[in-house]
């Protein structure tokens, strides 16, 4: 699930990082210990029982179980060298882990920036548009192999499916917010805890401004980029105006919003579930894999298969 990193709080990691310029106030990113102590986070959609005390608490070799709540626990000064011994354990019961810097807490970050589609909301907005024109199975498979990493270009695969909605009415992209869209379970809920936090929210999608722009009103978020799709006479053209925000553009913006705010960029933190994510993921301190493909569950900090956004909270 999770992967020692180069940035920001390191979950696994066994390295000494070199202590940053000195006048910093804020644990994780201020001075460093010399050997890093890591808690294990444990989440499960349902009340977690008892009976997983023991031998999580075995495998992790940790000193103490925490019981934060009903839905997480936390295992004190766990290894993180038993990843995969916690991996098959929680695989087998249906749990979320992560290991997390023992002292961090949700204040040492400053941004939080999201992907939307599949991430903070539940659907793929490009999908839903062509199933207005009877394309959503044509170019959901185009979607679906571009996210898994297997399509390379995300700029072709973009233009691909958009070219496929040429003609058809804007009014299609109202049905869609209003009827289809979603907000992913814990969104809310994460989005107020990070607030209360202190934290600044970034959406940054491959997807559209007319859907990111409207939950950025409607959720009260600082800043968003998305693809602008062209609209001719009430008709979408096929096309999209302007830069693709591809992985590159992503992880570009994460970097800049970051400096406007005067922060490191691995004082963010990175949410997505797509191949398209990768690469903000890595300019992150950490990073959420959301219900995501493999190939960005294994390079996350942490991924959620099974609970909600509002996850992010029970990590510290």
């Amino acid at each position: 699930m999770a992967r020692s990193r180069r940035n920001g709080p390191q979950p696994h990691g066994a390295r000494v990082r070199r202590r940053p310029p000195a006048g910093r106030a804020r644990h994780s990113f201020a001075s460093q210990p010399l050997v890093m102590t890591h808690n294990l986070v444990i989440q499960s959609l349902a009340p977690l029982s008892d009976a997983h005390h023991k031998p999580l608490l075995a495998l992790s070799r940790g000193t103490r179980v925490v019981q934060t709540d009903d839905h997480a626990l936390r295992i004190e000064n766990a290894s993180p060298a038993q990843r995969l011994d916690i991996d098959a354990y929680c695989g087998t019961h249906a749990l979320d882990f992560g290991f997390v810097e023992a002292g961090l807490t949700l204040g040492d970050f400053g941004l939080a920036v999201m992907d939307m589609d599949s991430t903070l909301i539940t659907i793929e907005c490009i999908d839903e548009i062509a199933d207005f024109c009877g394309l959503k199975t044509q170019v959901a498979e185009i979607t679906e192999a571009s996210m898994r990493g297997e399509i390379r270009d995300f700029n072709e695969s973009l233009t691909r499916r958009v070219a496929l909605l040429a003609g058809l009415d804007a009014h299609a992209l109202e049905r869609v917010y209003e009827e289809r869209l979603q907000l992913s379970p814990g969104a809310e809920t994460m989005l107020a805890g990070v607030k209360a936090a202190g934290m600044k929210t970034l959406l940054v999608s491959g997807g559209f401004t007319f859907f990111t722009e409207r939950l950025k009103a409607r959720l009260g978020l600082d800043y968003a980029h998305a693809n602008t799709l062209e609209i001719v006479d009430g008709k979408l053209t096929g096309k999209v105006l302007g830069e693709i925000v591809n992985a590159d553009v992503k992880a570009r913006l994460l970097r800049e919003t970051c400096a406007s705010l005067g922060l490191e960029p691995r004082r963010a933190i990175a949410m997505g579930d797509g191949s398209n994510d990768l690469k903000m993921m890595a300019e992150a301190g950490l990073s959420v894999a959301f219900h995501a493909k493999p190939v960005v569950r294994d390079a996350a900090t942490v991924a959620f298969d099974h609970v909600g956004l509002d996850g992010l909270l029970r990590l510290f």
